[in-house]
């Protein structure tokens, strides 16, 4: 007797293409389809990119952002969405339209802000467009503690500083998004993030790896949670079996060397 399995849930990211496959959306993609769910892609950018440095960025036109996201939720549809890597004023102002005008609701906002250094990328114009556009609709907000610095427009913060990261976290909740997750903090041999749901300050630790092979690990931590948001778990659900996840994929391939600088993190077959 034939099994006919359940549709898949759908999820879409809107971020850009790392060609050396590490980040983005071929992070994203590659998360989803390890833990059974269906992928679709709004591409921002293509970047020519490796291990060691982003040599090139070409970023897509509004109006060329538009028409993949009216494509993708006019037909589709999108159980939980992500966001990566924007790049221009615009296309923050044009994302934010479209995500309102198709009423999505978990939304999980990635601020792709700096570089591998921590440095800003953009002009204070985005940090400006993030907060008024992008934030309110934020189910979750997944911003790394340089990331949170900017946003916030103060120096960043020392990341062995576990009450100054707690104070980042709570400001960027009144900011507008309804759940945050700053990520960063160190505390000895552990990692520690933290959540705030706007009563509750959870910390979520995990065991420090030795590592530069850490690449895509922020994409994959978000990936993941929209695969729990999706199916019905609560955000905190979701962040801790995501943090779970994703520390796992950085285990995996702690050892690589699959290029010339920072690896991939590897996310493989399983369960959430």
């Amino acid at each position: 007797m034939n099994h006919q399995p359940s549709p898949p849930l759908k999820l879409l990211t809107i971020a850009g293409s790392d060609s050396g496959g590490a980040a983005g959306l071929q992070a994203d993609l590659r998360t989803w389809a390890v833990l059974g769910a269906y992928g679709m892609s709004v591409i921002t950018a293509v970047t020519a990119q490796n291990s060691r440095a982003v040599n090139a960025v070409q970023c897509m036109s509004p109006a060329f952002v538009a028409a993949q996201l009216d494509a993708v939720l006019s037909d589709y549809g999108a159980a939980a969405i992500k966001t990566g890597f924007i790049g221009r004023a615009d296309l923050i102002i044009t994302i934010s339209a479209k995500l309102q005008q198709y009423g999505c609701r978990q939304v999980v906002i990635d601020p792709v802000l700096v570089n591998h250094r921590g440095q800003p990328m953009f002009p204070d114009l985005a940090r400006q467009l993030y907060i008024s556009y992008l934030l309110p609709l934020a189910a979750l907000l997944t911003p790394n503690y340089h990331e949170a610095a900017v946003l916030l427009n103060t120096p960043s913060p020392d990341p062995h500083d576990l009450t100054r990261l707690s104070w980042l976290c709570r400001r960027l909740h009144q900011l507008g998004a309804r759940n945050v997750l700053l990520k960063g903090g160190r505390q000895g041999q552990e990692m520690v993030d933290m959540f705030y749901d706007g009563q509750q300050l959870h910390e979520v630790r995990s065991p420090r790896l030795e590592t530069i092979n850490t690449h895509g690990a922020g994409d994959t931590l978000a990936a993941a949670v929209c695969v729990a948001l999706a199916r019905g778990d609560t955000v905190k659900t979701a962040v801790t079996l995501a943090h779970q996840f994703t520390a796992q994929a950085i285990q995996n391939s702690a050892s690589w060397q699959l290029g010339g600088g920072h690896g991939p993190v590897f996310p493989v077959l399983g369960n959430l």
